[in-house]
């Protein structure tokens, strides 16, 4: 405490102002700590001091904004768990929470009516549970916004619950059915828990079996409350209506009443519940609402939960000491120095106290919130006594009313002694008799009132004793305002419980008073049966034994009042024990603080020494990567040299682009270099990954250059050579420098940056110039591409009618059928081809129109060089399949050729019509018209192709004539030898199959390999080539197939865009 004295007065000042946010900071953190803990998905039940961390939070914070602001952000669809905790830990706030917690809850009714409905539709177990449990939730919420006088822990007097209830008998009658419906939710959701642990044939000390029982001590809770209001209300009913009319309450009631006694009795079975909560007895047939003295019979269950549960018994750590070390400190002081800020930059003795004393202050409070863990473990425990003292009134209220019971018994007697009026001399001595039983009453009256004083007095002396115990507590914790509060609580508290006793003895008192009143007019009756009563001897034994048995229980009372004693000196003797167990525990606080100072001079000492091991060890790691980035400069630098390296070559392009990014990577270097120099003890990491990344563009500049000039022109190539050596000879010079302390501040890049725009030029120098010119001519070659491919389609068309009009004067019969049938398909096929190259040509105006923009159209297909080329290559693919197709049918129709050409002519014109299609819609817009035809005209040709091949394969099917096979006629060893020939050629035409399918594929790779070759010389065509190069772009002659682009033309042996390293 004395140290926070000690604080500087500037600090002070400046702490003023955040210490409230510093403060809710660390209360939403706890509280978001405390609610991640409760509410997740282990299966496992809720441990209690996370979900009495969150209680005292909602009292903290007057409210439960808080827990909902985290408890919204849960992913609740995504587990049936969290979900169930969610409600168990919300259930428990609800019931222990701060009074304004119902109010916030209501807000939020709709995202607990989604997550009940969303696991409803669900086929888990613990998805079921939910969906009661939020229907429960509901209807809690629900009854305690509508009434208000019923706190959410439903624990009232019978005098609010009589003022709740009134005189109107449908407002009694609403209540009552409000009360049965609140207390089935309760009731479905144990007997749904229950109904799941049966068909698992689970045990109670399972993980997994506690997380569903835990629940079911609230649901206990709340059950003990409901019946009671039940009882009660069913009473009062009673007394207005008839007994007809409440047969359906009693019905529910009775139903309810058998399953909450087999809920009580599975629950104390089960050895979880026996260490948790104290389940009371329900007795053995429910009340007789029909008699209205079964009111005195009625004994109101009390639950008692135990001092300290099984799960706390070992003390909470809520100073974590053993991750302070390590992460603590570090938060503690990124928040001090984000609130204070630290003096001009430099970090002195005062910051490292300023920190010492909030740790200090973190440690109190922690030690503070212990304290109040155990002021409010000792407020439960009196509550427990005042239980118990309610359940002793509640035994003498069962007195007075059996007295009552007596005395209409004696009235009744009375009445008969009246009618007994013959012995003079008996009703004398019978009338002493009376007045000695009716003053023995008056005594016992007497004593029952001195004895209700007596406790009245112990009960007084306890709370004087808990005031005494909350000063000592207050006097102990002077320097916290929190503290302060939790002072204030507790008194408020111990007042509200005074308030509650005085206005229970002033109830006794007013009962006490009326007793009086009637034991007055009972004995006037009495007087008046003295006059009366003559002969009743056998009536004074009757009265005399009844007086011995009040005799009995007044030893009875006698006896509890001696035990009462017993139960109020072992309080006074846990008094003292709290008493001293705080004494020592701020004695054990100024311990720990003091060593918890000597630990943090260590720290410091500690810190200072790791800050020049970290310079050190950044200086090392700069010295390891300078070294790192000289040997890959040097490995660069030696490819010049290397005879290995002559084969591998590269394009000037892909050289510019190394060169142009190894050029924007000194601007990095530069930068890390003078962050690093401006402050040596700054982070070295910038100019780390600048070097790595200078090292390896520089090195891969000088590798392509070297590449590049294996394909140059001699005098560029020695230039460039040259240049690469001078820009690794410089790269080097410069890191060296670097390994020096005193020549790294005076290193400089210039040098590097020549060489490198030196490597630039030559590059720019070395791209080839010739390329444009000859794209000129692509606009003029595809306009004579697709004519020439319109010609040959048209030429095709004419060929087919006359085929057709020789094939009718040459041929008859089936074979004339065939034949007509065959030519008009590939006719069919040729008019959807044509219309193809039709609309594909209007297709290509719209986007050459739509995207050459003040360019002329011979521009446009030189800037689209690639697609243009891909263009005409698809329409030499049309125009060589129509006029193959032609030349097929007419060998198939002369039965020169096979009907197998044209079904492979088919394919291959339905594989170069969609090529043509995908190339004209490559730059297309989607919304076009044309684009739309195209695709028409597409699937049209795919059709008509489609027919080709049927008419082909029917035709085919037709002509060919079938043997048949009959065997009939041939011996056993000559069908023998016939199946050994057909066996053998069988073979050979499979392996002649195997064979032709080999060629197959070697054709289509050899095809694959042209179109691949022209797609790499493309890409690559700013390579200079020691051979003139062949031009790509004359047609072949239609009777020819072309491949995707030109013949295979001499590769080198590296890659086009880098060198082969």
């Amino acid at each position: 405490m004395n140290s926070i004295k000690s604080v500087p007065a500037r600090v002070l000042s400046r702490r003023g102002g955040h210490s409230l946010e510093a403060e809710r900071e660390q209360f939403d953190k706890s509280q978001a700590i405390s609610i991640s803990k409760a509410i997740n998905t282990q299966e496992a039940p809720v441990k209690e001091k996370h979900a009495r961390r969150i209680i005292l939070g909602t009292h903290h914070e007057k409210g439960a904004f808080t827990f909902w602001s985290y408890a919204i952000g849960l992913p609740l669809p995504s587990s049936a768990i969290l979900s169930w905790k969610f409600c168990h830990v919300l259930h428990k706030v609800l019931r222990d929470g701060h009074p304004n917690v119902l109010q916030d809850c209501q807000r939020y009714r709709s995202n607990i009516r989604e997550t009940g409905d969303l696991w409803g539709h669900l086929h888990d177990r613990y998805g079921q549970l939910v969906s009661i449990y939020t229907r429960l939730l509901l209807t809690k919420i629900s009854f305690h916004a509508k009434h208000p006088e019923f706190p959410p822990s439903l624990e009232v007097s019978d005098e609010v619950l009589e003022k709740t209830a009134g005189t109107d008998v449908n407002n009694i009658f609403q209540l009552t059915v409000e009360l049965f419906d609140y207390l089935d939710c309760e009731l479905k959701l144990s007997e749904s828990v229950f109904r799941q642990l049966n068909t698992s044939m689970a045990v109670s000390q399972m993980s997994a079996v506690q997380c569903r029982l835990a629940p079911l001590i609230q649901v206990i809770q709340d059950c003990s409350h409901l019946y009671h209001y039940s009882v009660k209300l069913m009473f009062k009913l009673h007394s207005c209506l008839p007994a007809d009319t409440l047969q359906g309450h009693r019905d529910r009631f009775h139903e309810q009443f058998r399953s909450l006694k087999n809920f009580f009795k599975k629950a104390s079975d089960m050895l979880y519940f026996k260490r948790l909560i104290q389940i009371p007895r329900l007795p053995e047939s429910p009340p007789n609402f029909l008699r209205a003295s079964a009111l005195a019979e009625h004994v109101k269950p009390v639950v008692v939960i135990p001092e300290e549960a099984p799960e706390d018994e070992e003390p909470e750590n809520l100073i974590e000491i053993s991750t302070t070390s390590t992460t603590e400190p570090q938060i503690t002081s990124d928040i001090f120095e984000q609130t204070f800020g630290p003096p001009n930059g430099i970090r002195d003795d005062r910051d490292a106290q300023i920190e010492s004393l909030k740790k200090e202050v973190d440690m109190l409070r922690a030690e503070m919130d212990k304290i109040k863990l155990e002021a409010q473990r000792y407020i439960t425990q009196l509550k427990a006594q005042v239980n118990s003292l309610e359940g002793e009134v509640e035994e003498q209220r069962k007195q007075k009313q059996k007295a009552l019971v007596d005395n209409e018994q004696l009235r009744d007697e009375l009445e008969r002694l009246q009618r007994a009026k013959q012995d003079s001399d008996r009703s004398q001595r019978l009338c002493a008799e009376a007045e000695k039983k009716a003053n023995a009453t008056e005594i016992r009256y007497t004593k029952l009132k001195e004895k209700h004083s007596e406790l009245i007095n112990t009960h007084a002396e306890l709370l004087r004793k808990n005031a005494d115990t909350a000063k000592q507590l207050t006097v102990t914790q002077q320097s916290q305002e929190e503290v302060a509060r939790v002072k204030e609580q507790l008194a408020f508290q111990v007042e509200q419980v005074k308030r509650e006793a005085d206005m229970k003895l002033e109830d006794q008192s007013l009962q006490m008073e009326q007793l009086r009143q009637e034991l007055d007019a009972r004995r006037d009756e009495l007087e008046q049966a003295q006059r009366s009563l003559s002969h009743v001897k056998q009536a004074g034994a009757e009265l005399s034994a009844q007086v011995e048995a009040l005799h009995a229980e007044k030893e009875v009372l006698r006896r509890s009042v001696s035990e009462k004693e017993c139960e109020l000196l072992s309080t006074r003797g846990l008094v003292e024990e709290k008493e001293l167990q705080l004494s020592q525990e701020s004695d054990k606080a100024t311990r720990e603080i003091r060593d918890l100072q000597g630990r943090l001079l260590e720290k410091s000492n500690q810190e200072k020494s790791l800050q020049q091991k970290l310079l050190d060890e950044q200086f090392s790691i700069l010295q390891e990567t300078v070294r790192e980035a000289e040997d890959i400069l040097r490995d660069a630098v030696a490819k010049l040299d290397d005879p290995l390296h002559v084969r591998c070559t590269s394009s000037p392009d892909y050289l510019l682009s190394r060169a142009q990014a190894a050029l924007e990577s000194t601007d990095a270097l530069e930068n890390g270099h003078a962050q690093y120099v401006a402050s040596m003890a700054a982070d070295a990491a910038g100019l780390v990954g600048a070097l790595a990344l200078f090292a390896h563009l520089t090195a891969d500049t000088i590798v392509n250059g070297s590449a590049t000039s294996h394909l140059a022109p001699t005098d560029h190539a020695d230039r460039l050579t040259e240049t690469c050596r001078d820009c690794g000879q410089q790269s080097l010079d410069y890191l060296g420098k670097l390994k020096d302390k005193q020549t790294l501040g005076c290193a400089e890049l210039g040098d590097v940056r020549r060489a490198l725009r030196g490597v630039l030029q030559l590059a720019q120098e070395l791209r080839p110039k010739s390329l444009d010119i000859k794209q000129e001519e692509l606009g003029d070659m595809v306009e004579k591409e697709m004519a020439s491919t319109s010609e040959a389609i048209e030429d095709a068309v004419r060929r087919i009618e006359e085929m057709m009009s020789q094939a009718r004067s040459e041929s008859s019969g089936v074979k004339l059928e065939v034949n007509e049938r065959i030519l008009n398909s590939c006719t069919d096929l040729m008019k959807a081809i044509r219309l193809l190259v039709t609309t594909s040509t209007n297709l290509q105006k719209e986007i050459v129109e739509s995207g050459r923009g003040a360019a002329t159209t011979q521009e446009f297909y030189a800037k689209n060089s690639r697609w243009t080329e891909g263009l005409i290559s698809a329409s030499k693919a049309v125009g060589w399949g129509a006029t193959q197709l032609v030349e097929s049918a007419d060998r198939v129709v002369l039965h020169t050729g096979k009907y197998e050409e044209l079904i492979v002519c088919s394919h291959e014109i339905a594989a170069s019509t969609a090529q043509l299609v995908a190339a004209s819609k490559v730059k297309a817009e989607k919304s076009s018209r044309n684009l739309g035809r195209l695709q028409e005209c597409s699937r049209n040709v795919n059709e008509m192709a489609a027919n080709v091949v049927a008419s082909t394969k029917s035709g085919q099917e037709q002509i060919e004539e079938k043997d048949t096979m009959d065997f009939s006629g041939m011996s056993l060893i000559k069908l023998k030898k016939e199946e050994m020939e057909t066996q053998v050629k069988v073979l050979e035409l499979e392996k002649r199959l195997e064979g032709e399918r080999v060629r197959l594929g070697e054709l289509r790779k050899q095809h694959y390999a042209l179109a691949g070759a022209y797609d790499a010389a493309e890409d690559g065509e700013a390579k200079p080539a020691p051979a003139p190069r062949r031009g790509i772009l004359k047609k072949p002659p239609l009777a020819q197939k072309p491949g995707r682009g030109e013949p295979e033309r001499d590769a080198g042996p590296c890659p086009p865009h880098g060198a082969n390293i």
